[in-house]
């Protein structure tokens, strides 16, 4: 398997969750950067997405942000990325982030990071990615959405396969371990198929 060169991270732009999900995203962040692994993400400057970007840049990481022009003011853009991509709308956000990642890190998130998760799965379903998607379920989080996704199994509206496509860590050191042994990395015909 080639190596990991780039992750994305689908996380929380909000300040107002508990403390322990910053630490976790600021761990992911030096981790990252350690592995000497870019960190693709949102662009802004605050919540879990700032803890990621400054963490992985005061470890000496590269990290690429991907905003839409509308969200510069709101989500507060981060100013000192080593790259800032403005777009125009949020599809090419998510466009951009796909294509700039090997795979994909989901942490603890609102409406935005469970719109960015099933998208990139609902992908990966229909065949179009076959790049790693791991959820850091940190101190259970995700645990309702993990039994919702089981739910929808048993109803045969998702398929077992289907739902096993999204890895589950419950730790940033679990999460770099799944990324490394799991097959599916970037791939020339990725983007072509869309």
């Amino acid at each position: 398997m080639p190596r990991l060169r780039a992750l994305c991270v689908y996380c929380a732009s909000s300040q107002r969750c508990d403390p322990r999900y910053h630490a976790t995203a600021a761990l992911l962040g030096r981790s990252a950067a350690e592995r000497g692994v870019e960190i693709v993400y949102g662009g802004g400057q605050v919540g879990l997405m700032g803890a990621v970007a400054d963490a992985a840049l005061s470890a000496g990481g590269r990290v690429t942000g991907v905003i839409p022009e509308h969200l510069i003011v709101k989500e507060l853009g981060h100013g000192r990325l080593t790259e800032l991509v403005v777009v125009e709308s949020m599809h090419e956000r998510k466009r951009e982030m796909f294509e700039r990642a090997d795979a994909f890190a989901i942490l603890p998130g609102g409406l935005g990071t469970l719109d960015e998760t099933f998208e990139i799965l609902t992908w990966r379903q229909l065949g179009l990615h076959d790049k790693p998607i791991v959820l850091l379920n940190d101190g259970g989080y995700w645990q309702p959405l993990l039994d919702l996704i089981a739910h929808q199994v048993r109803e045969n509206f998702v398929r077992p396969e289907h739902a096993g496509q999204m890895h589950v860590a419950d730790s940033v050191d679990a999460l770099f371990a799944l990324l490394e042994a799991l097959p599916g990395q970037r791939g020339e015909s990725d983007t072509e198929r869309f």
